[in-house]
Order: structure tokens, then sequence, then C-alpha cells
């Protein structure tokens, strides 16, 4: 048996014997150890997996490309970082993008904008269209009633697509999201939207306008964020595949 069928094999046993989670912080610990950490691993495993939280601030970092492959240059990558943080949100508040009154998730992405070369105000976002196909494909009746009132180009998208769910959903299940989205899988983020349309159906068919379907999504009730969540991942699982390494 090879040590990925191996690997395999004790995950899946770990799993039905209740400690699922187990095998996969092991593997993740193996990854870092590297010298050089392999970036395509550590994006597959955060696809597939919920990174541990202890960790989860460094792989992001490193899939952000923050900080470098090597751990030797952590430490002063992080010095170089703090200062060019300083130096764009001062840039900003200089050209007044931003000012004292922005909201913070705001502020990230204007910085994130600018350093990209990329800031003009009004950015596309392709998803939209994305989400209407994928809705359609899982209640194509709901679907037809956000057309019907007219909801369908008045939905919160950039609070979903731009600000990728953040002051949507609560941290601990926003950080399950963000682990997709960081390690290269934008398209998460269309299948938490339907997700929240089908989890919240019966409330959404019984409104009547757009304002009405809007407001309800924009403050949607926080105790149902991590089965939202989990059966968004299980969407797109089931529509994109599971990635897995590649040899």
């Amino acid at each position: 048996m090879t040590e990925d069928s191996q690997r395999n094999f004790r995950s899946v046993y770990y799993e039905k014997v209740g400690f699922r989670g187990v095998e996969e912080k092991k593997s993740l610990e193996i990854l870092l150890k590297d010298d050089r950490l392999d970036i395509e691993k550590l994006c597959t495993f955060s696809q597939r997996f919920p990174l541990p939280s202890m960790y989860r601030a460094l792989v992001w970092k490193v899939l952000l490309g923050i900080l470098p492959p090597h751990h030797e240059s952590h430490a002063q990558v992080m010095l170089w970082r703090k200062e060019q943080y300083g130096d764009i949100l001062h840039a900003l508040k200089v050209v007044r993008f931003v000012s004292e009154a922005t909201p913070q998730v705001e502020v990230y992405l204007r910085m994130y904008q600018l350093e990209c070369g990329k800031l003009p105000r009004s950015p596309s976002f392709p998803l939209p269209k994305a989400f209407e196909q994928y809705l359609n494909l899982e209640d194509s009746r709901l679907l037809s009633h956000l057309k019907t009132c007219s909801a369908l180009c008045k939905l919160p998208y950039d609070l979903w697509f731009k600000r990728c769910f953040a002051g949507c959903l609560p941290e601990s299940s926003l950080q399950r999201v963000w682990d997709k989205v960081i390690s290269g899988s934008c398209k998460i983020l269309v299948f938490v939207a339907v997700e929240i349309l089908l989890t919240f159906k019966i409330k959404v068919m019984a409104l009547n306008s757009a304002e009405k379907i809007t407001k309800f999504l924009e403050n949607i009730p926080q105790d149902s964020s991590d089965a939202i969540v989990s059966k968004a991942i299980d969407l797109w699982h089931k529509h994109c595949g599971t990635p897995v390494h590649s040899a």
C-alpha cells in the first residue's frame, strides 16, 4: 500500500469512529514542517478540509503570498509587510479613498486593489450569473419567484461577492468559507449564496417585494450559519468535484 493510500485509509477510519480531523491535522503539520512549503499541496488541503484554527493564519498568509514558502524568511518579511501596510493605508487616506469612517472591510478591499493596481470604484463581478445558473439547477421555482419580484438584480451581491460574506456570516463560519477562497476557489461564494436562499426559501417565498427580500438577506439569522456553510461546501463538491493532489 502506498503512503497516499495509507493516509486515505486512515482518514476514512478516523471519520468512521468519530475522530474526523485528527489525521487531517497531522497531515497538515507534516506539510508545514517542510523547509520550503508546498503551495499546491496547501491549496489542495485547504479546499478539501477545514483548516485547524491554530494554523489558519499561517496558511492564509502563505497562500496569499504575504509570507514566502521558506520558514527562515518569515520574521523579516513580516516586518516589511507591516511597513507596507502602513504605507498603503496612508496612501489611500491621502487620495481620499478611505477615511476614519470607512468600514474596515472596505478599507481592506481598497488596500488590496491598490496593491494589485486595480483601484477603480466599480469593479465587475461575474459571479451573479453563476449564482443564477446554480440556483436554477437547485430550485427553479425559487429563482422564478425572485424574477417575478424583480429581486434578482437587487440581491446583496456586494455583500456576498465583493466582501466575501464579511458582515453577513459570523467569524467561525466565515473562516471556513475563506479557507476555500484563499486557496483559490472563489466559486464557493456562489454556493454559499445559493444555500442561503435554499435555507430560507419559505421566508423568501413569503416576501413579495425586492426591497423586503434584500433587507432580509442582508440580515439573515446567525444561528443557521454553520449548517449553511456545510451544505454550501457539499453543493460545491456536488457541482465542481472534490479537489485532489496533482501527481
